[in-house]
Formats: C-alpha cells, structure tokens, sequence
C-alpha cells in the first residue's frame, strides 16, 4: 500500500525554516496577527526572501497547512507491509487521521482563532491539502477494489464520500459531543465514523 504513505517532503517543505517559523507564529499569535515580517525576523531570512515566494501571510498559511494536513495524514495510515485487507487499513487510518487533526495544535489555533480561514475549503472550492488526500484516498480506494476487500464503485466519487464524512467528523465534531455524557463523547463519535467507514466500503 506504498502510494498512500505519501511524504510532504517531496519538495523539502517538512524541513523548510520559513514554513517552521510561520508554524510557530501562527501558534503564538494566530494568523490574523501574523506578519511576514514576523516569519522572515523569526526564520532568520530577510523579507524578500520570503516575499519572492508568498505575496501575503494567507498564501504562506495556505502552504503551511497543506504541510502539516499531508503530514497527519500520511503519519496516521498504516504501514505497507500491514498484511491486513486494505479496508480495514483505510478504516483505521481514516480514523486515526481524524483523531490526530483533531489534536493538532496548529488545527485547534485555526479553529478556535481564525475559523474564516477554512470556510473556502468546505463551501466553494478544494484546497491543495484536500487534493492531495483525495489522491491518497484512490490509490489505497483501488487496492481496495483489487483485494476485493472495499465495495467497487467509481474510486473519485467514492473517495470524495469518505472526504466528506472525515472531514465533517473532524471540523464539526465539537458541536455534538456533551461532556455530561459518556455516550455522546469524542470517543464515541469516533467509533460511529468506524462503523459508517467500514459499512459502506464493504462489498
């Protein structure tokens, strides 16, 4: 199941200084007050170098979390020589992923600061990150079809489906769970996206 252990440092960015610094900008301060000038003083680098590769704070944030969201969700599948069926590497890997956003420090300042920013990626368009977990999520969806192990259907609608379910479960999660109720807990809402995951991808 190699192609789903998808690296982010195909063009070195998990080592990038600058991505580093607005890392940690964004966590000290949130987005809105971050600045590149921030970033560069923070990366060590001067402002040019960072204005030759990003016009503003937004794009260089863009780029930052498609680093970490690739990131968590490589780290969260699990490894190639699992001699499981492919389902059941999918189900844990999809939830797994889900738990990790749901504990990243850099997902929690965004979702507690600056909400906005993520509003384009769930109502108008995909973002880079969300179009490079639909390619994972094929390549593992079409050796899936080949095991016989996930239900056939067309493998791009298919993996936008499972999108659309994680990432609901990963943004809007909070909004359900009661803390007064262990039967409405985080935990429990997980092992739901289990049983709906594993349910509609067996065959």
């Amino acid at each position: 199941m190699t192609p789903i252990r998808h690296n982010a440092s195909d063009n070195n960015a998990d080592t990038d200084p600058v991505l580093d610094a607005a890392r940690d900008c964004v966590l000290a301060v949130g987005v809105r007050r971050t600045t590149l000038t921030d970033v560069a003083r923070r990366a060590g680098v001067s402002r040019m170098t960072i204005y030759r590769r990003w016009p503003d704070v937004r794009s260089l944030v863009g780029d930052l979390m498609t680093r970490e969201w690739i990131a968590v969700a490589a780290g969260a599948m699990p490894p190639a020589d699992d001699s499981r069926p492919v389902r059941a590497r999918i189900v844990d890997g999809l939830v797994a992923g889900a738990t990790a956003f749901r504990a990243h420090p850099l997902f929690h300042k965004i979702l507690d600061v600056d909400p906005e920013l993520l509003l384009p990626y769930i109502l108008d368009r995909r973002g880079a990150s969300q179009e490079a977990l639909l390619d994972l999520l094929a390549a593992a969806l079409d050796e899936g079809h080949a095991d016989g192990s996930v239900r056939r259907v067309r493998t791009d609608l298919q993996a936008r489906s499972l999108l659309l379910v994680v990432q609901s479960f990963t943004l809007s999660l909070r909004t359900m769970t009661d803390a007064h109720d262990p039967e409405l807990s985080e935990a429990a809402f997980l092992d739901e996206l289990r049983t709906l995951l594993e349910r509609t991808l067996t065959p």
